[in-house]
């Protein structure tokens, strides 16, 4: 008996061996075995329309629905924040993390650690750029602030950046401003705005010989307005002016390529909008910065021109790190174009009925060059984290509240697992909201 159980175990972990070694870039993925043959009937059904059609097409979205496992406690409309893993995924994390713990030191180094570049292959495809590129982190913040801390700037260097970037990168640059004397300058804008020449001037306003970087948040998480950040970066490279974007919001979101954006880095998280395992992160760095940009953390050579010098982290999770991969093949079977689309057309779909609302207003611009998914609005009556509050008590709606530089509101963003009827239940709560007030 103890033979044949110490057999089975064997087996078992030979199967999680072979498991890890193909995982998320094999034709026996975790995807690839729950959602294949649902999804290419379902892709097939609509492959002769376009985006936009596809994304009123409630019964493709209803497939992608069920691949996400959504509490009935709570709708979920903050997105935004952090969005949840698809069900591929979270069992992808589990199977990794159980065999880890069978045995860390030689599961962790020996296996997983292996599929980082394949992992890396695979996110420079969907940016569009090359894998020498690419560094896979935690999130958006250690991400950017590796660059924002690792860029040789000097005392008198000047920083434009805005009032509306992510307070994590406005504190870096504070930092290095008291540390090294570097001179940290934002602009403002009265969002929304829906003209490219003025947010590109605004920045060009506040540029002097002495700039030497421009800091652009892609998709302002405070009310979703997207910024035109290759006009910002063409005007700031004509300055003699680097580039840096926060891609926090707009990555596995919007339909782009990384080096379409002409920065010179880039960072982002990948559990928001692709829906990775929460705590996933990349960095992009065009490949002739990377030399001069100093490591966050310690490396044998700082000066090395290899992105994996942005990797020296030590001991991390390698379960979360080779889930991303189920979640790019979750994004990719539904197509970057469908995805934006779809989510810009549910955000539509309770913006423009809300805004019919007496005492309602939208501080988001509804324009598809403008804004995606994310969307602020306000009832009169409330304060932001009344209007929190009151939808999540008495409705078991979340939002967050935003009071931040004049802009006083709720944040609300739907993901590709949210449905109408969820979105109708929002509409209806803030209706009775503006009619009754707080009685």
């Amino acid at each position: 008996m103890p033979y044949i159980a110490g057999m089975a175990q064997h087996d078992r972990r030979s199967f999680l061996k072979l498991t890890a070694l193909a995982g998320a870039f094999s034709s026996n993925s975790f995807f690839q075995q729950a959602h294949a043959e649902e999804w290419q009937a379902a892709a097939s059904a609509v492959h002769h329309h376009d985006a936009a059609t596809v994304a009123q097409n409630e019964d493709f979205w209803s497939v992608i629905q069920r691949g996400y496992s959504v509490s009935p406690l709570i709708l979920n409309l903050n997105n935004g924040g952090v969005s949840p893993a698809p069900i591929v995924v979270q069992e992808a994390v589990a199977r990794y993390n159980q065999m880890t713990n069978e045995g860390p030191s030689y599961f962790m180094w020996q296996i997983l650690d292996q599929g980082r570049e394949p992992l890396r292959q695979k996110l420079a495809r969907l940016a569009g750029a090359s894998a020498e590129e690419i560094a896979i982190n935690r999130n958006a913040t250690e991400a950017l602030n590796t660059i924002i801390y690792g860029l040789p700037l000097k005392t008198g260097d000047e920083v434009v950046g805005c009032k509306f970037d992510y307070p994590n990168m406005m504190n870096a640059y504070r930092q290095r401003a008291e540390r090294d004397g570097i001179v940290y300058k934002q602009v403002t804008f009265k969002f929304p705005v829906e003209d490219v020449d003025a947010i590109v001037k605004t920045y060009e306003q506040a540029m002097t010989p002495r700039t030497k970087l421009v800091h652009i948040t892609h998709v302002v998480n405070w009310v979703g307005q997207i910024m035109p950040v290759q006009q910002i970066a063409d005007m700031a490279h004509a300055h003699g002016a680097e580039v840096i974007v926060d891609g926090a919001h707009s990555f596995g979101l919007l339909d782009f390529r990384i080096p379409d954006l002409h920065c010179d880095y880039f960072g982002t998280s990948l559990h928001k909008f692709l829906s990775a395992p929460i705590g996933s992160g990349m960095m992009w760095v065009k490949q002739e910065k990377i030399a001069k940009l100093w490591p966050l953390t310690c490396y044998g050579d700082p000066h090395s021109p290899n992105i994996r010098k942005f990797e020296a982290l030590g001991t991390r999770s390698f379960p979360i790190e080779q889930g991303i991969g189920e979640a790019i093949n979750f994004h990719e079977a539904i197509g970057s174009r469908r995805k934006q689309e779809r989510i810009h057309y549910l955000k539509s779909y309770w913006a423009t009925r809300v805004r019919e609302i007496k005492g309602v207003t939208l501080h988001t611009s509804l324009d598809p060059r403008f804004s995606c998914a994310i969307c602020g609005v306000s009832v009169e009556g409330y304060t932001p984290t009344e209007l929190m509050n009151t939808l999540f008590d008495r409705y078991k709606i979340h939002t967050v509240g935003i009071d931040y530089e004049g802009v006083r509101c709720i944040r609300v963003t739907p993901h590709v697992y949210t449905t109408l009827a969820d979105l109708d239940r929002f509409v209806n709560a803030i209706g009775e909201l503006a009619a009754g007030k707080k009685a």
